[in-house]
Order: C-alpha cells, then sequence, then structure tokens
C-alpha cells in the first residue's frame, strides 16, 4: 500500500510525480529545488539555496508527521561539484549525527537552472 504525501509548504510537483510517497515505515520524498514555495522565488547562490532545497524536505517531512532526524539516505544533486563544500556546510549545520548516508553527484543541468537539488529517504 502506498499514499501520496502533499503540502502547500514546499513546491508543488509540475509534473507527474508526488512530492513523496509512503510505503510502509518509508517515506521516499522526490527531489526538492530551491523554490520558495510562497512566492516561487529561487534564492541566489549555493548556500541560501541548498537552504531552502533541506527547508522543502523538511516541510514534506512534517506533512509525513517525520522530520530531517528520521531521515535515513540522501541523495544530492549540484550543478557544479565545485560547489560541494558550501553545500556541505549548510547539510552538516542541518543533519545531526548519526547522519544519514548520502550521495552526492554533479550533473548537467537541474531544472529552473538552480544549483542543487535534495531527495531524501525517511523511516518512522
Amino acid at each position: 500500500m502506498k499514499k501520496a504525501i502533499s503540502t502547500t509548504n514546499a513546491p508543488g510537483a509540475i509534473g507527474p510525480y508526488s512530492q513523496a510517497i509512503e510505503a510502509g515505515n518509508m517515506v521516499f520524498a522526490s527531489g526538492q529545488i530551491p523554490i520558495d514555495p510562497a512566492t516561487g522565488d529561487i534564492p541566489e547562490g549555493i548556500t541560501a539555496q541548498t537552504r531552502r532545497s533541506l527547508a522543502n524536505v523538511a516541510a514534506i517531512l512534517d506533512a509525513a508527521g517525520l522530520s530531517l532526524d528520521n531521515v535515513v539516505k540522501t541523495t544530492v544533486f549540484l550543478a557544479d561539484m565545485g560547489d560541494f563544500t558550501a553545500m556541505n556546510e549548510v547539510y552538516a549545520d542541518t543533519f545531526k549525527a548519526p547522519y544519514p548516508a548520502r550521495s552526492a553527484v554533479a550533473v548537467k543541468t537541474l531544472p529552473k537552472n538552480v544549483l542543487v537539488e535534495i531527495e531524501v529517504t525517511a523511516i518512522r
């Protein structure tokens, strides 16, 4: 059994996908780019964009009754691996030990030409 998770506190899906899916005791959140759901604005720079992407992830998890403490795996997509250190500083300030498992990869481009997209898997 799977259940869609949705909130207006994160950007709405812009295609045929859910913000997150709950399956059993796991929640799989779709990749979040740094769009402010209230204004549609995208902040400038990797630090602000990472913060916004993680805030969007947190809002989706909240809608599922979870928090960032429930995250067991993240995938970070970067438009430029040169932004890794700055992204990692925000990431380290956001998550607590034991940190989730993580993959971080550079991609050619991201939607709306943002610098970062973050997806997570969480567990109850």
